[in-house]
């Protein structure tokens, strides 16, 4: 029951992350259900939580893309003798609405054509395609590397704790044990950067999904700003747990889409408005800089002195003979700790991986 609990709860997070009402409260009815249930036949578990974790109709299509997506493909018409795998899968229904075949022939199909997605570049892909991609990056659990922080805990190593071993000794009469303390940790703060010119049109979208993802993961220790003409906030906007009214609301809120690039010029409006100290900045952009190559230069040369760790993300990285011979490319390339690309679920998915070990 631990083990099922551990499941069911992870589950309900997932469908949360894609816009399900699956609270607390309705997924302690769905452990109730699966009390009374075989948790061996898939058909209850998908039926106990559709039943019990989706609130409107509205959650019906993303309950069942998360469920396929969750446990592997398995839906209702499964199988009865299968288990539930507890093991999370990146495969999902092919957009038809059907489920898997009984004899076991459809999942692996569907989890190749998934495992080719995640490599494409979603500038090439159908507008099916790139759905199936932001519902995949919808479910991304952007992982952050851990740092001290100036709070302390109380523990069984570390430092004497002074205080508490005096309270102790007064109010007991003599010193019993010498208590200790330690440093307690946070998540390292995050700062994007999103560049929606032109030439990042095809590109855009999906970055703004990936900033979601960072968002709703860690909310207070992730800011994201868009950058193009002009500097724009848009954490806010992306707070909204459902990733389309979080891209509604950026929408409305970004007035340069689809302009020229200065980043040079946002960057020091930045720089002089806030700080990037001891936080890793994520830059995405394609590096076409309108503005003064030079600026750009002594920007990054600011943020460098601030920053932890820059990271640049730039879709043409994922080509092989790609270069960087762009001038804001150039011009920002000494200062960068990585230069890494940005065209694909995969490059996503690697790039969650370096916040989370930076």
């Amino acid at each position: 029951m631990d083990e099922l609990a551990a499941t069911m709860t992870a589950f309900a997070r997932t469908l949360r992350a894609a816009g399900v009402g699956a609270d607390h409260e309705r997924t302690q009815n769905l452990l109730k259900a699966l009390a009374h249930l075989d948790v061996t036949d898939p058909g209850e578990v998908y039926w106990a939580g559709r039943l019990t974790l989706c609130a409107t109709p509205d959650d019906l299509p993303r309950y069942d893309r998360c469920f396929a997506a969750y446990f592997g493909g398995l839906r209702a018409a499964s199988a009865r003798t299968a288990t539930v795998s507890v093991t999370r899968h990146l495969a999902a229904d092919g957009g038809d609405g059907e489920a898997g075949d009984d004899d076991g022939t459809a999942a692996p199909t569907t989890a190749s054509r998934i495992e080719v997605l995640r490599h494409r570049d979603v500038a090439r892909l159908t507008e099916a395609e790139r759905e199936e991609v932001h519902r995949m990056l919808a479910m991304l659990r952007a992982g952050r590397a851990r740092r001290r922080s100036r709070r302390f805990e109380s523990s069984h190593r570390g430092v004497l704790d002074r205080r508490r071993t005096i309270r102790e000794a007064l109010r007991k009469g003599d010193v019993a044990r010498l208590r200790h303390r330690r440093h307690t940790t946070r998540p390292r703060r995050v700062v994007l950067f999103v560049d929606v010119s032109g030439s990042m049109a095809p590109y855009a979208e999906t970055l703004l999904r990936f900033a979601h993802a960072l968002v709703t993961s860690e909310p207070r220790a992730t800011r994201v700003y868009s950058v193009g003409t002009r500097l724009t906030p848009i954490t806010a906007e992306l707070r909204h747990r459902d990733p389309g009214t979080a891209l509604n609301e950026v929408s409305k809120a970004i007035p340069d889409w689809s302009g020229g690039t200065r980043l040079g010029e946002e960057l020091r409006e930045f720089l002089t408005r806030s700080s990037a100290r001891g936080e890793i900045a994520v830059i995405a952009s394609d590096g076409w800089e309108r503005g003064d190559p030079g600026l750009l230069g002594a920007q990054m040369a600011r943020l460098s002195r601030q920053a932890y760790r820059i990271i640049w993300v730039n879709p043409h990285k994922g080509y092989a003979d790609y270069q960087p011979l762009t001038g804001g490319m150039r011009a920002a390339l000494p200062y960068l700790d990585d230069l890494v690309a940005g065209h694909s679920l995969a490059a996503y998915e690697q790039l969650s991986e370096r916040l989370a070990h930076a």
